[in-house]
């Protein structure tokens, strides 16, 4: 997915998306280990969306603390 896709989720869609995202990572992680990966570069690419989702969720947190 794309940032934009990911900004304009709210935060309890982004928790969400996170824990999801965790568990595909899991199973990946498993399938590969047992040489039953087809696409590698997926564990990067899910890698890369859970950094792009916490980086999101820790921004909104800032912003939500220098507003009160």
């Amino acid at each position: 997915m794309k940032n934009k896709d990911f900004r304009d989720m709210t935060t309890d869609e982004l928790n969400t998306k996170l824990k999801e995202l965790k568990s595909e990572h899991f199973n990946l992680r498993f399938s590969h280990a047992t040489g039953q990966l087809a696409n590698p570069m997926m564990l990067n690419t899910v890698k890369k969306d859970i950094a792009r989702v916490l980086t999101i969720l820790r921004e909104r947190e800032i912003k939500e603390k220098k507003a009160n």
